[in-house]
């Protein structure tokens, strides 16, 4: 099993196994403490690192979003993009 990401204690989500490879140590080390802390309540969040990597893979391949296959572990394309739209926003 993998480690939670430091932005995310629920250990019932776990990050994907391709979010370090799209998202290496060094450059989530300097993203992470840019992104707005997570909201109370509600149901366990995709980590922060998870979503990220799909919005790099998303951004790299052109694939829409809601096409990423489920096999990678990047959570729905929708939680993804909306994850991107308020960082944005903050």
């Amino acid at each position: 099993m993998m480690d939670p990401t430091p932005s995310n204690k629920n250990t019932n989500v776990r990050p994907c196994s391709m979010a370090k490879q799209l998202v290496p140590d060094e450059l989530w080390m300097v993203i992470d403490p840019l992104l707005p802390p997570k909201p109370n309540g509600g149901r366990p969040r995709v980590p922060n690192r998870t979503a990220l990597a799909r919005i790099i893979y998303v951004l790299k391949s052109g694939i829409p979003w809601g096409m990423v296959p489920k096999e990678l572990g990047f959570g729905s394309g929708v939680t993804c993009w909306r994850r991107l739209r308020d960082w944005q926003k903050a």
